[in-house]
């Protein structure tokens, strides 16, 4: 069976197929996007987005963060964006993509066209997401070094098939949706630290809800735009990586190994600052910045050319400075709080200071979850500390840590909206949408 079967076989698997180990992963996802997105409505992204949304509005057909309803397309844009804007959302390291971002406004999007139940809207991302995780293993590291951001463009694909699934598209029309998706998915890495990284996600949304919609009306495409000559995979990357369908859905799901953000800031940098949170615990004593006389990272290769950024320039370039954000720890200055990025960060003498005893190199014995860190102190101690994320909490650890998540930033609007998502089963797409915080 080729790869564009497998994927079209996973992208119609029956709701009944799909295992609920899988399926509570994806409603912490649609709790933690949510959440995410009410709190992304008040940065200067969503303000210019919503303008563009109201300049171009039409059909009143899905609703925004933050009230009001217009064109599934365009919804599925500022969702996307909007939500991504604080960079606290979902990852998923197989493929260094964030999915919830780029994949749940185009399947909510396309609910609420098709007045589905939540549940469909639920099990239609977590099936696009499985597949943008697949489609970005076989794209492979490669794709991603070589400055193509996961998330929009493996993205774009399994935001189609969540929106295909929601609009009824049989297999022939999957197929042509996702051959148009692979002319359509686009999205670079050289945005990191600007509002255009956030738009990818949107860009990814948007492009699976206009895909599914022009297929369903009859356009053609390529009828492998992915996999075959000329597709996405070989203009894309250099090399192909690891083979996606060894162990297909239903026995196995790899977007269950998603991880949740702790920290407001570039996912890359959250194992070191979990490892040197650890310090203290080795010493029996709270570390301060003026305690450390040095401090070595050897981290992924990979995140040089993501989170090392030496002189920040914003708050929004900090979440992506190992340097800025190891002084942050040693500061006792939070990196959960969202509210803490604000530009004048990227000034603090503090922190400047702090960043000149801060050298990091790549190592490729450290993975994308890990980090290993050489932390030398003024009295001589030398500590060892290292953290690897891709350790699997318990459901439990997990629903506590996204509810506290939520009530630092959006307060006790988190309980409704976790109440709703716990009782995901009885509602519809539509009322699912008024959590966005507009009206049904």
């Amino acid at each position: 069976m080729s790869d564009m079967e497998a994927l079209l076989d996973l992208a119609l698997m029956p709701a009944r197929a799909i295992p609920e180990s899988a399926r509570r992963m994806a409603r912490f996802s649609l709790f933690d996007w949510i959440v995410c997105g009410r709190a992304g409505r008040s940065e200067p992204l969503s303000g210019a987005l919503c303008a563009l949304a109201a300049a171009e509005s039409g059909a009143q057909e899905a609703a925004i963060f933050g009230g009001g309803r217009y064109p599934a397309r365009l919804a599925a844009l500022v969702n996307g964006a909007v939500s991504h804007a604080l960079d606290y959302d979902d990852t998923h390291f197989a493929h260094v993509g964030h999915p919830s971002v780029g994949i749940y406004p185009a399947a909510l999007a396309a609910g609420e066209l098709s007045n589905a139940s939540a549940a469909a809207v639920a099990d239609a991302f977590l099936i696009g997401a499985e597949a943008s995780v697949r489609i970005g293993l076989t794209l492979g590291p490669a794709h991603y070094n070589r400055g193509f951001h996961q998330t929009a463009t493996a993205g774009a694909f399994g935001a189609t098939i969540a929106a295909g699934r929601l609009l009824g598209l049989d297999r022939e029309a999957m197929r042509v949706a996702l051959g148009l998706a692979a002319t359509r998915a686009s999205g670079l890495k050289s945005q990191f630290g600007t509002m255009g990284k956030p738009y990818n996600a949107g860009i990814a949304a948007s492009n699976g809800v206009e895909c599914a919609r022009l297929a369903a009306l009859g356009f053609t495409s390529a009828d492998d735009g992915i996999y075959g000559p000329q597709g996405f995979l070989p203009t894309h990357t250099d090399k192909e990586g690891a083979g996606a369908w060894g162990a297909p859905p239903p026995e196995t799901f790899l977007f269950e190994d998603v991880k949740y953000k702790l920290h407001a800031c570039c996912h890359g940098t959250h194992a070191m600052i979990e490892a040197l949170a650890g310090a203290a615990d080795s010493v029996g004593h709270p570390v301060r910045a003026a305690d450390v006389r040095s401090l070595h990272l050897r981290t992924s290769p990979r995140w040089l050319k993501v989170c090392d950024i030496k002189q920040p320039r914003t708050g929004l370039e900090v979440k992506f400075s190992y340097n800025w954000l190891a002084g942050m720890v040693f500061e006792g200055i939070s990196t959960a709080n969202d509210r803490a990025y604000a530009d004048a960060l990227a000034g603090d003498g503090r922190l400047a200071a702090f960043a000149r005893k801060v050298t990091v190199s790549g190592d490729d014995a450290i993975g994308d979850m890990q980090a290993d860190c050489r932390l030398e102190l003024e009295d001589g101690t030398v500590l060892h500390l290292v953290h690897d994320l891709s350790l699997r909490l318990p459901d439990q650890r997990i629903e506590l840590a996204l509810r506290e998540k939520a009530r630092g930033l959006i307060g006790t609007e988190g309980d409704g909206i976790w109440a709703a998502v716990a009782g995901l089963d009885g509602i519809s797409a539509r009322v699912l949408a008024t959590c966005l915080g507009g009206k049904a």
